[in-house]
């Protein structure tokens, strides 16, 4: 057990980094190789991607270790962390980035649907930070877990219904995780995406700056590298006083509930 951790005690070497095939993982995994860690990658679907984060990252001369990682198959999630802690040599970092959703209008979700998109984005979440948390206790040197939530752990989404709930979930998880960690030295936080710029919203970062969005009081939707840069902060030894933190990164997006709605001037927002 670890009491009264500053931040010179708390040295990141090791990281993993879920759903790193591409966008926001794949940015993360890079920042904090940047930043000098080896990093764990995983990806569920797409290889290729993974194996290009894992080229970039070595290409910082760092070390990286590639898994496959499915997060609705909990009886797997905590070996599969536990393999990669055990290749990387040890365990600093944790983020849960793996995630997803569809959509739909409330009243058509399915049973298998909604349980499917609440397995995805909450019960994986919770069994891989408890896995990493676990290593991290046993280890005794503290370290930084960090879940991707989204804007809508704050506020709904139309035709989202699991992935608002399952994120809510993630958001109050990490406030409970940071509570009982804290005495191992471990902070717990979240972060918050907007519209990001990536390859599931079929853009990339150079969209970004090209792509208009008046709704948003910085005009445009973010990019990956900017979510990572937050992350990467809340990785090191200098975010050592902020746990159980909800940091949203959306260019102001949540800022513009009762501005927005008062200013539609039709009812599309209905249809999603």
């Amino acid at each position: 057990m670890v009491h009264g951790m500053t931040h010179h005690d708390f040295s990141p070497r090791f990281a993993i980094v879920t759903g790193s095939d591409s966008g926001i993982g794949a940015a993360t995994a890079v920042a904090l190789a940047d930043a000098g860690m080896d990093v764990g990658i995983t990806w569920h679907s797409d290889e290729e991607g993974a194996e290009r984060t894992a080229s970039a990252v070595r290409d910082r001369g760092r070390r990286a270790v590639v898994a496959r990682f499915d997060a609705t198959e909990l009886d797997d999630v905590s070996a599969v962390v536990d393999d990669m802690v055990d290749g990387l040599g040890g365990l600093d970092v944790f983020v849960n980035n793996a995630g997803g959703g569809g959509r739909n209008p409330f009243l058509e979700w399915s049973i298998e649907e909604w349980r499917s998109i609440v397995a995805l984005n909450l019960d994986g979440a919770f069994a891989g930070m408890q896995a990493a948390a676990r290593r991290m206790v046993h280890s005794g040197h503290g370290g930084r877990i960090i879940a991707v939530t989204s804007v809508h752990a704050h506020q709904p989404r139309v035709g989202a219904a699991p992935y608002v709930a399952a994120k809510h979930g993630l958001a109050g998880l990490v406030e409970t995780m940071a509570q009982e960690l804290g005495e191992h030295g471990i902070t717990v936080n979240a972060v918050a995406p907007g519209e990001i710029a990536t390859p599931i919203n079929g853009m990339d970062s150079e969209d970004a700056d090209r792509t208009h969005r008046p709704g948003i009081p910085l005009g445009r939707p973010g990019k990956a590298e900017e979510i990572a840069a937050v992350i990467r902060f809340l990785a090191s030894p200098e975010s050592s006083y902020v746990t159980g933190a909800s940091w949203a990164v959306d260019g102001g997006m949540l800022q513009m509930g009762p501005q927005a709605g008062s200013h539609l001037e039709n009812d599309g927002w209905r249809e999603g």
